[in-house]
């Protein structure tokens, strides 16, 4: 069908159906009253035209059109075709007839009503829940520092520390495109085929980072966490595409107050590993729940359908640059110093033989981590605290571009409503992103202010991440996913050859922040995108 489809919401809950705007049935007309003789151009037909009793019939369709393609959308679900348009109009087809239309007939917007009522409204506390459980898992870490060894480093990081960010990274990859691919099916009214894809999909994905993580090596302890920490992110996942995030709030619980209690005394480190396991034990528990109650739920009968895996490789990849680009901003810092400080190791052993100098570069090693950390730790916790205002502001932009769709009077002024609102939401983010930063940088002990380059590398990344989801959300998956791996992949060349992380962030951010833009503006600001 070419006619419009519009999403308007059941009285009773969230789900929406689909419904089809027709045209209007001819009016019969009543009988009129004897007139006199009609003059002679009136005998010939010269001065009636066609197009007005059309005009007349379709005044609220074409009134509410914000471009003539949408009455010839309409006018060919009706049936008319080019030669009905020369026929009966005498128009060559039917866009004219469309066009002629849309010039007839003044503009007038009802605005949002409540048969076509906005479908894009996200409730703030959610969000903020949301938000919550994106950033306290980062507290694990407190609780499972002993367990990387500090003695020794790898690439300027503590043993372990690398196969922990292998699995991090594959964690993210493989989980983005296995919740992409559950909310297809969510998005067909499928819950139970969601929740067997989550069932078969959050344990693999478990399985393959922490193989991962073993691959790389690393101290027990460290491989033990990863996988760990693997397995809580598979069942986040599960918890959070079916919408239970409050109850990945009551398995963090666990881990939550044991950071806070390891903050102000020293606890064993078998203490330490009883709360992790609490939290993660929890997370699997509720999500394996979850998932039979969903499967053994009753549900109308469906017809078989398959969804092809290869629309899931985008978000894939996206998810591995995502990653990619937000550990390079937690450790680039890190990693530089280990490149510069290894080639001066080397530099020292080859003019003092016989000396250890690999061992003094390991310990000035850790204390560059220790130092780091307290500069990069406070950005990476007001990027995390951010995700539920992003996710809110996702919502928050799609509601007022629907409304700016039902009251712009041309596709111009559409353009440029959209376009400033996407320019507002994205301040509000960024300046939130800037505010937390501000306030978790006064909480970390020993933390300095971030510099102005520091903070717009921060400040570039939260800004490239928010609009690749904005665009992942409106169908862009491939677009995004490359200009994102491509800005990876750049910066994590540039920096195991040594360059300076900040730049590297500043380049490659930005030059996917003004890629990212350019795309968004005019691609967003099309009426077919918010149909």
């Amino acid at each position: 069908m070419s006619g419009p489809l519009r999403l308007v919401p059941e009285d009773g809950g969230s789900e929406r159906t689909m419904q089809l705007r027709t045209l209007p049935l001819k009016r019969r007309r009543p009988a009129l009253p004897a007139r006199p003789e009609p003059e002679p151009e009136e005998q010939l037909g010269l001065s009636a035209d066609p197009l007005d009793e059309l005009a007349e019939r379709l005044n609220d369709i074409c009134a509410d059109a914000v471009h003539p393609y949408e009455i010839a959308a309409i006018l060919e679900s009706d049936g008319l075709s080019d030669e009905q348009a020369a026929l009966l109009y005498g128009r060559p087809d039917a866009f004219t007839v469309a066009e002629e239309l849309f010039e007839k007939v003044q503009r007038r917007y009802p605005g949002p009503s409540s048969e076509f009522a906005n479908p894009w409204r996200a409730d703030p506390w959610r969000c903020v829940v949301r938000g919550l459980v994106f950033a306290l898992p980062g507290l694990g870490y407190l609780l499972g520092a002993n367990l990387f060894a500090t003695a020794r480093m790898r690439f300027g990081l503590p043993s372990g520390m690398l196969a922990l960010s292998v699995a991090t990274l594959v964690s993210w990859g493989f989980n983005q495109a296995l919740a992409h691919r559950a909310y297809r099916w969510l998005g067909r009214l499928r819950r139970r085929d969601a929740a067997r894809c989550l069932a078969v999909g959050a344990p693999l994905g478990a399985l393959v980072a922490a193989a991962a993580a073993y691959v790389v090596g690393g101290p027990l302890g460290a491989l033990s966490f990863a996988a760990g920490q693997s397995a809580y992110l598979g069942a986040a996942t599960v918890l959070l595409v079916l919408g239970r995030e409050k109850f990945l709030l009551l398995a963090l619980a666990p881990a939550s107050v044991g950071a806070g209690v390891v903050l102000a005394v020293d606890v064993p480190q078998a203490v330490r590993t009883v709360v992790l396991l609490a939290s993660v034990l929890l997370a699997v528990g509720l999500a394996g729940r979850e998932l039979v109650r969903c499967i053994r739920g009753v549900e109308p009968e469906a017809v078989e359908l398959k969804l092809p895996l290869r629309q899931e490789l985008p978000h894939l990849l996206f998810g591995l640059a995502c990653g990619a680009l937000t550990l390079i901003a937690g450790l680039g810092e890190t990693i530089h110093q280990a490149v510069q400080a290894g080639g001066h190791a080397v530099h020292t052993a080859a003019v003092h033989a016989g000396g250890h100098p690999a061992h003094g570069a390991h310990g000035a090693h850790g204390a560059a981590h220790e130092a780091k950390a307290a500069l990069t730790g406070p950005a990476m916790i007001a990027l995390t605290l951010s995700l539920g205002l992003a996710e809110w502001l996702l919502f928050r932009y799609r509601a007022m571009a629907v409304a700016a769709l039902r009251t712009s009077h041309t596709t111009g002024q559409f353009g440029r409503r959209t376009g400033g609102i996407l320019l507002g939401c994205l301040f509000i983010y960024l300046t939130t992103v800037a505010a937390l930063d501000a306030a978790a940088t006064v909480l970390w002990p020993g933390a300095p202010a971030l510099g102005v380059p520091q903070l717009g590398a921060m400040l570039l990344l939260g800004g490239s991440l928010w609009l690749a989801l904005l665009l992942n959300a409106f169908g862009f998956s491939w677009s995004t996913a490359l200009i994102c791996l491509a800005a990876a992949t750049a910066e994590s060349a540039g920096l195991l050859t040594g360059a300076d992380p900040i730049v590297l962030q500043l380049i490659g951010c930005g030059a996917a922040a003004l890629v990212l833009t350019a795309i968004a503006g005019p691609a967003l600001g099309r009426t077919t995108q918010h149909r």
